[in-house]
C-alpha cells in the first residue's frame, strides 16, 4: 500500500478543542490509497460516501438512505441487501478486497424499539453476511462502525473504552453484540479488527427524513420556515461530531499502521468530541445559522420557535466520549466545531432547498 498525504495545518476551534496537524491523514479529500481495494457497505450515506473520495473503494449498499448522487461517478456502486448473504457473497467474489469498511445499519433508536426483530436482522445477521463474505475472499482489515452514543448508557462525563456497557435500547445492543461478532471473526480468522465507537455524528449529506440525525432535520425543518419539534423538555446532552472527521478515523483504521493492534484481535476505539450539547442547546445554534442564511438571502426575521413534544422510548439523558485512545491509536483528533460544523450543514442543506 502506497500512501500520498499532505499535511494539515492546525487553526484554532471554538468549544473547548483545538485542530492538530494529523501527520498524513489529515483531511478526508487529501489522502490518497493507490494500492488497496476497500469494501464499503452503506457506503451512499454521508459517512460512507465520504471514503469514496481518492481511494480505490466499491460500494455496497440498498438506498434505502442513501443517495448514489453522494458518490463519484466512477464508484462502482452495488445496490445490494447486506440482509441477503448470497447477493453479499456475489459482491465480495467480485470485488476482492483487502480491507472492509461497514457503516451499512438500521441507525434509529426509536425504531429498533419499535422493530427490534428488524434491528437485529440488518445489524447482526447483516454484519454475520458480511464477516462470512469477508474471511470467504482473504480479506485481512475489518472497520465497524459502531456507537458509543449508545452503547454506555446514561454518562455524564466523557467514557472511556473501559466503561462497562450499559445499553438501554435494541439499537444499543445490537452494536454491542456486532463487537462481540467481530471480536469471534478475528479470533477464528486472524482478521485485523477494529471498532469505531461514534458518537452522534451529524453533517451535509445526512438523511434528514429518518429519526437519526437531529441536526440535519432541525436544519431543514427551520429552512423550509416549519418549527423544530423537540421531544420531551430537551434537555438530552448529546456528543456531536462532524461527520468528515468521522470518515477521516475511518481511514486511517482501514489503511494506516496501527500501534498495538494484532491480527486476530478487535480494537475498539471512541470517536467523538467529549464536548455536551443539549438539544435545546442545539436547536438555538441551528436557528441562528439559518437566520444568517435568510438575512443573507434578504429574508428579514428568523424560523419560528420550536415545539416540545412528547420524550422518545429509549433516548438516554446523557451521553458524552472519550477520544483520547483513538489519538493514541490512529492519530485522530476532531478538527471541526459544533458551531462550525452546524454552520456547513445548513450551507448545504440550504444549496439544496
Amino acid at each position: 500500500m502506497r500512501v500520498f498525504a499532505k499535511d494539515v495545518s492546525g487553526q484554532k476551534l471554538d468549544r473547548g478543542f483545538e485542530s492538530r496537524p494529523l501527520r498524513w491523514l489529515g483531511a478526508l479529500s487529501v489522502a490518497i490509497i493507490t494500492s488497496m481495494n476497500i469494501l464499503v457497505t452503506g457506503g451512499a450515506g454521508f459517512i460512507g460516501s465520504h471514503l469514496a473520495a481518492g481511494h480505490r473503494v466499491a460500494v455496497i449498499d440498498d438506498l434505502s438512505s442513501g443517495v448514489r448522487d453522494n458518490l463519484p461517478s466512477d464508484v462502482p456502486l452495488h445496490v445490494v441487501d447486506i440482509v441477503d448473504g448470497t447477493a453479499v457473497r456475489a459482491v465480495f467474489e467480485r470485488e476482492r478486497p483487502e480491507a472492509v469498511c461497514h457503516q451499512a445499519a438500521q441507525m434509529s433508536v426509536s425504531r429498533s424499539v419499535r422493530e427490534p426483530l428488524f434491528d437485529a436482522q440488518v445489524n447482526c445477521i447483516g454484519l454475520i453476511n458480511v464477516l462470512d463474505a469477508a474471511v470467504a475472499t482473504a480479506c485481512r482489515r475489518f472497520v465497524f462502525a459502531s456507537s458509543g452514543g449508545v452503547l454506555y448508557g446514561d454518562v455524564t462525563a466523557p467514557a472511556p473504552e473501559t466503561t462497562p456497557a450499559n445499553p438501554v435500547s435494541p439499537y444499543g445492543i445490537t452494536k454491542w453484540v456486532g463487537e462481540r461478532y467481530l471480536e469471534f471473526y478475528a479470533r477464528e480468522h486472524g482478521l485485523t479488527s477494529v471498532a469505531l465507537r461514534y458518537s452522534n455524528v451529524y453533517g451535509p449529506r445526512q438523511n434528514p427524513h429518518g429519526e437519526a440525525g437531529v441536526v440535519a432535520i432541525f436544519s431543514k425543518k427551520l429552512l423550509a420556515g416549519e418549527p423544530a419539534s423537540i421531544n420531551g423538555d430537551g434537555r438530552y446532552v448529546r456528543d456531536y461530531v462532524y461527520g468528515v472527521d468521522v470518515a477521516a478515523a475511518n481511514v486511517a483504521a482501514l489503511t494506516r499502521p496501527l500501534p498495538g493492534v494484532c491480527a486476530g484481535t478487535l480494537t475498539s476505539l471512541n470517536i467523538g468530541t467529549g464536548i455536551g450539547t443539549d438539544v435545546n442547546e442545539l436547536e438555538a445554534v441551528v436557528r441562528a445559522e439559518v437566520t444568517r442564511v435568510r438575512a443573507a438571502r434578504g429574508h428579514a426575521g428568523g424560523p419560528p420557535a420550536p415545539v416540545h413534544g412528547p420524550a422518545r422510548a429509549g433516548d438516554l439523558r446523557s451521553n458524552l466520549v472519550s477520544a483520547a485512545r483513538a489519538a493514541e491509536v490512529l492519530g485522530w483528533r476532531p478538527t471541526i466545531a459544533f458551531a462550525a460544523g452546524v454552520a456547513k450543514t445548513v450551507d448545504w442543506f440550504a444549496d439544496r432547498v
